[in-house]
Formats: C-alpha cells, sequence, structure tokens
C-alpha cells in the first residue's frame, strides 16, 4: 500500500512539473523536478523534463548532459533522441542532430515528427532528394499538418521541383484553409517563381475567407509592384502596417510604397527617411542577403592601370556611401583621400566611425555635384542607381567632375521579364517591389555614351539574394576619355 502511494504520489509531482515546465515556470519546476526524483528514481520523462528546465535557463551544456545520460541508460527511446535532436540542431551540430532523429525513427517507424525533423536535417546537410523523401513520408502519415507540408515544399523547392512545392502547398490550404502561414509560404514561392500574377491571386482568396495577417499583405504588395500595379500596392502596405504596426520590415515595405511609380528616381526625403530608420541594422541586413558589390568593386579595382604599375590612383568621391562598406572593401589600396556623399545622417554616423573617409557630406549627390568644382580620377557608386530611373542626369553629372582616364565604377539592378514574359515599365527602367528600379542593359549602355563615356567593363553579376533568388545585376566601369574636354 505504501509502494502505491508513493507511485501514485510520484506521478503527481511529475504531472505538476511538467505543467509548469510548459507554462514556463522553470524556477518552480525545478525543486519539485528534484522531489519527484527522490521518489521515482530515473525516468526518460524526468530527464527529458530536466533537459528543457535548463534549455530555458539558458544552460544548453547541462541539457546535453542530462540526454546523454538518458539516452546512454535508453538507447531505443524514440522521444530522447528526439529531444536531443532538436538540442543538437541548436547548438549547431547538424549531423548529431540527424543521426539522433534516424535513431528515433528507427525507434518507432510510425512517428512522423521523426521522419519530419530527419527530413529538415537532411535539407540542411544538403541531401535534398533525402529530405523530400523522408518529408514526404511525414505528410502522408499527418495530411493536416500545415509545418510539414510548409517544409516538404521547402524541400521540394530545393530539389529544384518548384511545381511540386506549389502542388504540395496548395493541397496544404485545402486540408488546412485557416492557416496563414501556409498560404505566405505559396505567395512567397509564387514570387520567387516570378509568377506574380498567382501570387496576388493566392492572397486575394486569403483575404476573401479572411485568412490574413501583415505578412500576407506586405507579399501581396511585393507582387502588386512587380505587376507595376503600384497604387493597389500601396494599398496593400497599409492593410500590412494596419496588421504589424510595430514591424520593421512591414514598415519598410509601407515607406517604399510612397516613392511615386511615374517618378524618375526615388525623393531624396524618402531615401533619408528610411535609411535613417535602417542605418542600425543596414549591414547586417546586407550581409543576410549575400549582398555582394563591395568585394565585386574591390576585384574589379584590382585591374585598374595606376595599381597594375605601382601608381597611387589618388582621390575618390563615394557616392552614396552609407555606412562605408565600398570604402572598407578598397582601404588597403591606394586610393584616396576618399569623399563620401550620403542623404542619410544617421548612415554617415556609421560611416564617421570607420575613420576611412577624408570628408564626409550629407546632401543629396545631385546636388553636391552640381555644386562642387573638384575632380576626381576615381568615383564609386555601390547599389545607388537602384534609387534612380532615368540615368541621364547622373551620369552627365558624374562626367563633369571627373578628371580624364578616370573610372567611374558602379552597379545596377537588371530589368528582367515577369513570368508571363511581360517587361515591366518604359522598357528602361521600372519601379520593383521595395521602391527599388531596375534598368535594362541597353539603356545603361546607351546613357553611359550619351553623356561621354567610354565603357571599358560590362559584367552581370548578382548584385545580393531576396526571397531566396539571385537579384541579377550589372557591374560597370566607365572611363572619361581622355580627349573629351
Amino acid at each position: 500500500m505504501t509502494t502505491l502511494n508513493a507511485t501514485a504520489n510520484a506521478e503527481t509531482l511529475i504531472r505538476r512539473v511538467s505543467e509548469l515546465v510548459d507554462s514556463g515556470r522553470t524556477r518552480a519546476a525545478r525543486p519539485l523536478l528534484a522531489a519527484a526524483r527522490k521518489m521515482a528514481g530515473p525516468s526518460a520523462t524526468l530527464a527529458r523534463l530536466a533537459a528543457q528546465i535548463s534549455v530555458d535557463e539558458g544552460d544548453l551544456g547541462e541539457a546535453q548532459r542530462e540526454l546523454d545520460v538518458a539516452i546512454a541508460a535508453a538507447p531505443d527511446h524514440a522521444t530522447l533522441r528526439l529531444c536531443r535532436a532538436e538540442l543538437r540542431r541548436r547548438n549547431g551540430d547538424i549531423e548529431g542532430a540527424a543521426r539522433d532523429a534516424a535513431e528515433a525513427v528507427i525507434a518507432d517507424r510510425r512517428d512522423p515528427t521523426a521522419k519530419a525533423l530527419l527530413g529538415t536535417m537532411m535539407l540542411e546537410l544538403g541531401r535534398t532528394g533525402d529530405a523530400v523523401a523522408c518529408l514526404s513520408e511525414a505528410v502522408a502519415e499527418r495530411p493536416a499538418d500545415p509545418w510539414f507540408r510548409e517544409a516538404l515544399a521547402v524541400a521540394q523547392e530545393a530539389d529544384q521541383d518548384s511545381d511540386a512545392a506549389l502542388a504540395t502547398l496548395d493541397s496544404g490550404i485545402e486540408a488546412a484553409p485557416g492557416m496563414v502561414g501556409l498560404r505566405n509560404a505559396a505567395i512567397l514561392l509564387c514570387i520567387r517563381r516570378r509568377d506574380f500574377t498567382r501570387a496576388v491571386r493566392i492572397a486575394e482568396e486569403a483575404r476573401t475567407v479572411g485568412v490574413v495577417d501583415a505578412c500576407l499583405f506586405g507579399l501581396k504588395g511585393h507582387a502588386l509592384s512587380s505587376l507595376a500595379r503600384h497604387e493597389e500596392a500601396a494599398d496593400a502596405y497599409k492593410e500590412a502596417l494596419k496588421l504589424g504596426p510595430e514591424d520593421p520590415y512591414v514598415r519598410h515595405l509601407v515607406a517604399a510604397s510612397g516613392a511615386l511609380p511615374g517618378a524618375r528616381r526615388a525623393p531624396p526625403e524618402y531615401l533619408r527617411t528610411v535609411f535613417d530608420g535602417y542605418a542600425d541594422r543596414f549591414e547586417t541586413h546586407l550581409i543576410s542577403l549575400g549582398y555582394r558589390m563591395p568585394g565585386l568593386i574591390r576585384a574589379v579595382m584590382m585591374e585598374h592601370p595606376a595599381l597594375l604599375a605601382g601608381r597611387d590612383i589618388g582621390p575618390a568621391l563615394d557616392l552614396g556611401c552609407g555606412t562605408g562598406l565600398a570604402a572598407l572593401a578598397i582601404s588597403d589600396m591606394a586610393v584616396g583621400p576618399i569623399t563620401g556623399v550620403e542623404i542619410s545622417p544617421r548612415m554617415l554616423a556609421q560611416a564617421r566611425a570607420k575613420q576611412l573617409y577624408g570628408e564626409l557630406c550629407e546632401i543629396d549627390l545631385i546636388r553636391f555635384l552640381a555644386q562642387t568644382d573638384q575632380h576626381w580620377p576615381l568615383v564609386l557608386a555601390a547599389d545607388v542607381f537602384c534609387y534612380f530611373g532615368a540615368l541621364d542626369e547622373a551620369f552627365t553629372a558624374v562626367h563633369a567632375r571627373m578628371e580624364p582616364a578616370g573610372w567611374f565604377i558602379f552597379s545596377v539592378e537588371t530589368l528582367v521579364a515577369d513570368h508571363d514574359g511581360n517587361v515591366p515599365g518604359n522598357g528602361d527602367w521600372s519601379l520593383q517591389r521595395l521602391g527599388r528600379y531596375a534598368h535594362s542593359t541597353d539603356y545603361v549602355i546607351q546613357s553611359a555614351l550619351r553623356a561621354g563615356f567610354h565603357i571599358r567593363i560590362l559584367r552581370s553579376e548578382p548584385v545580393r539574394f531576396e526571397a531566396g533568388m539571385e537579384v541579377p545585376g550589372l557591374l560597370v566601369v566607365l572611363e572619361r576619355i581622355r580627349h573629351d574636354g
């Protein structure tokens, strides 16, 4: 009788510990856990709870030790294996996580969660075919689970089968119509496929049935902007702001929609507002997007005749210098002093802290070029002309401020057709989603020639990644020829 009461009390205590852990009250759970262990002895359930408490307290090492001991005693326990797989994944040990997930599948071949976790680990290891196989089994066993559906779609797209990925999401939406995450994933996939019309249709269907969030309206705005339906895009961004007023990503989308679609460039006031609010996370965000221009500028500078001959290039002008990434990329080269021009004071503060510039000027670049009488042998404009539609005025102004044989190095985003083969804008340039402009290669060439430049280098280069896809661009080096006055 005493043994039965002790067992009952231990089970009650363990249940209470579990409730406290689930509610996040780990400080209250720990002493009860110790008491439960004294009453019940070692168990997989208590080891799992102890590990969760350690994770919640930030002691991942102790959590790992708890699970290691428990798995050594019960190596075929699927739940413990899954717990350690998640912990290893969190610690960056993807191969270890995959081994534990595989052992969990072997221990319980009917557990779709184990198969799904193994599939995600296979995807992180680059084994896309294995990932699709595992996640397909998980979906087959639990077809209404939206997380499994979304993970399978990611794996299918990574396995170069975006048609299957979209079909997976479509059937998931049908099975779980109230899950906005599946609809967002489908819209984002359509955007990556440049099927903007379908992306808008999915968003409108979601609104019809009342399944929306800030992200859905933001993505809808992306798609509408890409179809040059800018007024509708602005309305979508406003709806996003209503649902996510403090979301910085949403706020950036709304700000971008303020750039008029017919404008020949983004207004300086708009740029100042956007980049002042963006300055503190600018570099981190660009790195996360795989931003390549500073490195590409450095690489092309290695071909400069002065450097090849062992001479200094001399002073340089960095237009739209931002936080100073381009200057940082060439800081060990024989170039300088560098003058930086930037409209955003908070971006200038970041650039100033790098101590790479001889002078920094807070002014719109067109105004600066019109007011200065200095000439430079090198002018840089990294990711600047994505905020200009028409280029002739800027190119002519730069040409007037360059020394003969000077180099003008800049980048643009390339104007490409949509999923239906339509080229947006006027054929020369178009305002894209997020308020940036893209330009046709022919237009860039003709604008450069009209301004009096010689085209020295013109290379197709992706400028960064967006929504998991390369953003096509051009890296251009123009030269002011020696006899043009």
